[in-house]
């Protein structure tokens, strides 16, 4: 007797276990709570860093050089910042950043170097389009996006190389749309600018101003500063992607 008693156990465990269970169901306030524990434990990063994160492949330092001379150091006019906008290498940049020079050679964000000529100009934007020589294998192009729901107030990032040093990035928002500005030497008027409060020196001219979701908005052009130091003083401006994309022939959407 017991076992047969010890078998009717053993098989009524059997069948319970056979027996198919719904599963658990888990509650909303359970969910609230994971969710809520992720996000003290887990910190995120700011829009800014996302941002950049995302534009950073993109960007490349650009370099306006004095002719190559065997045997000697490059000689280095000037030095900006441009953003690819086609993976085969085409780069949109300022005019004021190249205009002139013997030779221009750009950095991509992994470290590649390559000579870069000048393929297109729009000088009423101050704008010049580039394209590498060679490239790296696995490019990436910015995403650009459409400045015409742009709004001020909305968060912008300046991703760039001021005084040389960068990447280095600043974060603001649009202050104001539609703007104009006049270059201190009186060459050209600039019309339909983003007007933004982002840190922007010299050498940030020719990179992106992106959205918070690291999209091209425009490329940053002047600043504004009533003094002779051409610092930041707190008003930027960019040319709006739709000018400067089609600068390069290009369609942005």
């Amino acid at each position: 007797m017991p076992a047969a008693a010890a078998l009717i156990a053993m098989a009524s465990v059997t069948l319970w276990l056979a027996v198919p269970r719904a599963p658990a169901r888990i509650a909303q306030d359970d969910i609230d709570a994971a969710v809520v524990q992720a996000l003290l434990t887990v910190p995120l990063p700011s829009p800014a860093a996302r941002a950049y994160a995302v534009i950073r492949p993109a960007v490349v330092r650009v370099r306006a050089l004095e002719a190559q001379r065997a045997g000697h150091a490059d000689v280095e006019r000037s030095v900006g910042t441009g953003v690819v906008i086609v993976d085969t290498g085409t780069i949109l940049t300022n005019l004021h950043v190249v205009a002139d020079a013997p030779r221009v050679r750009v950095e991509f964000a992994d470290g590649h170097e390559s000579d870069a000529s000048i393929v297109a100009l729009e000088p009423e934007q101050d704008l010049a389009v580039l394209k590498a020589k060679s490239v790296p294998d696995d490019l990436v192009a910015a995403t650009m996006r459409s400045t015409r729901d742009l709004a001020v107030g909305d968060r912008v990032v300046a991703v760039g190389f001021p005084f040389g040093i960068g990447p280095s990035a600043s974060a603001g928002v649009v202050s104001g749309l539609r703007r104009e500005f006049r270059s201190p030497e009186g060459e050209r008027l600039l019309t339909g600018l983003i007007q933004f409060d982002a840190a922007a020196n010299p050498g940030n001219s020719g990179g992106p101003l992106v959205s918070a979701d690291g999209e091209v908005i425009g490329i940053v052009t002047a600043i504004m500063n009533p003094t002779d130091a051409r610092v930041f003083i707190g008003i930027g401006f960019a040319v709006p992607i739709e000018t400067a994309a089609r600068s390069a022939g290009t369609s942005p959407f």
